[in-house]
């Protein structure tokens, strides 16, 4: 069997995990919630309680999720949550 020769970051095992485990160890790594990560992904907030719930995503919804943890890992960005209490004075 050939040796794969791709040239990620990402550890090769990480790269054949399901996508519903992938997700969930960048949430718990950048510590964003699961719906500021489905509507900045994929413009979906209940995106990740869905996977919780057993929906299969398609190639296109796989890759989309992938990219935005991607681009996020590359930028080095981190989560910080917005204040809490009143927002409009």
């Amino acid at each position: 069997m050939a040796a794969r020769t791709e040239s990620n970051d990402a550890p090769e095992a990480a790269m054949d995990m399901p996508i519903t485990r992938r997700i969930e160890q960048f949430l718990r790594d950048t510590g964003m919630p699961p719906t500021v990560f489905g509507r900045r992904a994929l413009h979906d907030p209940r995106f990740v309680f869905d996977l919780r719930l057993g929906r299969e995503p398609g190639a296109r919804v796989r890759n989309r999720a992938e990219h935005f943890m991607n681009k996020w890992h590359a930028s080095g960005a981190t989560y910080t949550a917005p204040p809490r209490g009143r927002r409009h004075l």
